[in-house]
């Protein structure tokens, strides 16, 4: 994966601030198809989510309960589906502007560098697993 081969090839550095101009278009190519893939798939929900209401208008004539639920069941997956994908693509917004702004690839909370194999898997992570542990902790 590029974000992994970029932060391992940087001359030692872990940090945006380090990587060279080629490793910097490289993950932003690499956030670019991960955000374009995701507008593609949030575009395509739009669409689907579109179609089932119409079809929804157009039968609801004669349903009952039974038909009622599960019509409100599939509305709400596809309202879930469209706001996952939505917050999906605005992290990758976000972690191309960390990119811009030469802080990708450093936790937001204390600055140190998170984890290549944590970038590797999310790539728009903006915390370390430390920090997003004791948020998780938090929060619960």
């Amino acid at each position: 994966m590029l974000v992994n081969s970029a932060v391992i090839t940087g001359k030692g550095a872990d940090t945006a601030k380090g990587r060279s101009p080629q490793e910097v278009s490289q993950i932003r190519e690499l956030l670019k198809a991960r955000y374009d893939d995701l507008n593609a798939e949030y575009e395509e929900a739009v669409a689907e989510n579109q179609r089932l209401r119409l079809v929804e208008i157009g039968d609801a004539a004669g349903d009952d309960q039974a038909d009622s639920g599960s019509k409100t069941a599939e509305r709400d997956a596809a309202t879930s589906l469209l706001r996952t994908l939505l917050d999906r693509r605005t992290q990758a917004e976000i972690a191309m502007q960390r990119l811009d702004e030469g802080t990708y690839g450093n936790c937001e909370s204390c600055h140190n560098p998170i984890p290549v194999e944590r970038l590797e898997v999310f790539p728009s992570a903006t915390t370390c697993v430390h920090c997003k542990a004791n948020r998780e902790r938090r929060a619960g």
